[in-house]
């Protein structure tokens, strides 16, 4: 879910949606419209790290719920611009409990186990984060996933983006993504070659990903010919996330009303 090299099998240089979404960064009003995320300590006990090879050599990490049960059906996990922090491993036991177990949920740090606890550093994080080193972590997890597993992708903010790209990525592994107020891709070529429904849950008061811009997926994906559901909310930017102080939970509880059918369909559970 994106940089400026792709392999050989992805279709080439998904470029333009991540370096627009972290050019976002050198805005003070967008970085302000992100609070600093309140103290949390991850303490479940069903998860555990993984490291896994990547298309340029640096192993890359991650955060994997097991299946209860062997199973080729795999959900990848994207980070916010925090990093792979302890919400978001929260958030994925939480997909993998809702999913009954039957999925492997597979958190990607995208950044090489650096957190940041502040805007300034998730910024800086971000946009510092080189592009050919995000896809080749991206690659590696799908990798990771295997050849035959059944793959969909779900990310906030930063991660929203990724999700999509994650999901062109995949190729025809890919069953769905969902991206929460992530920068759409808006090259119409490239959405063509999307295998799998979309799920876009967006602010109506977000100043970055803002509704022009969800108009304009909204446009391209329907030229594309691919199916996406869009949710839109009086909200702004980061709504459903639970270390952001003016966190919407009531948003945050009627997005994901819809984002655990549109997964089950996915993965036909």
């Amino acid at each position: 879910m994106a940089v400026s090299a792709f392999s050989q099998t992805a279709p080439c240089c998904h470029t333009d949606a991540i370096t627009e979404f972290a050019a976002l960064a050198s805005q003070e009003e967008f970085r302000m419209a992100h609070k600093d995320p309140l103290p949390f300590t991850y303490q479940g006990t069903t998860g555990a790290a993984v490291t896994f090879p990547t298309t340029d050599g640096t192993p890359a990490h991650g955060f994997l719920f097991k299946a209860k049960e062997t199973s080729d059906k795999y959900l990848l996990v994207y980070q916010e611009w925090y990093g792979l922090n302890d919400y978001i491993k929260k958030q994925s036991e939480q997909l993998y409990n809702d999913l009954g177990g039957k999925v492997n949920v597979l958190a990607v740090d995208m950044y090489d186990q650096k957190v940041a606890t502040n805007r300034e550093d998730a910024a800086k994080l971000m946009q510092g984060a080189p592009r050919e080193r995000l896809q080749a972590i991206m690659q590696g997890a799908i990798t990771y996933a295997g050849k035959t597993a059944k793959i969909a992708s779900i990310g906030w903010c930063f991660g929203g983006g990724l999700s999509l790209q994650s999901g062109l990525l995949a190729g025809p592994q890919n069953v769905g993504a969902v991206m929460y107020y992530g920068m759409p891709e808006k090259d119409v070529s490239k959405l063509k070659t999307l295998h799998g429904p979309v799920l876009g849950l967006f602010g109506n008061k977000d100043k970055g990903i803002n509704p022009q811009v969800v108009d304009e997926f909204e446009k391209n994906m329907k030229e594309a010919g691919k199916t996406l559901t869009v949710k839109r909310y009086d909200a702004a930017h980061g709504f459903a996330n639970p270390s952001n102080p003016i966190f919407d939970s009531a948003a945050t509880a009627d997005a994901y009303g819809y984002v655990v059918p549109f997964l089950k369909k996915a993965f036909s559970l």
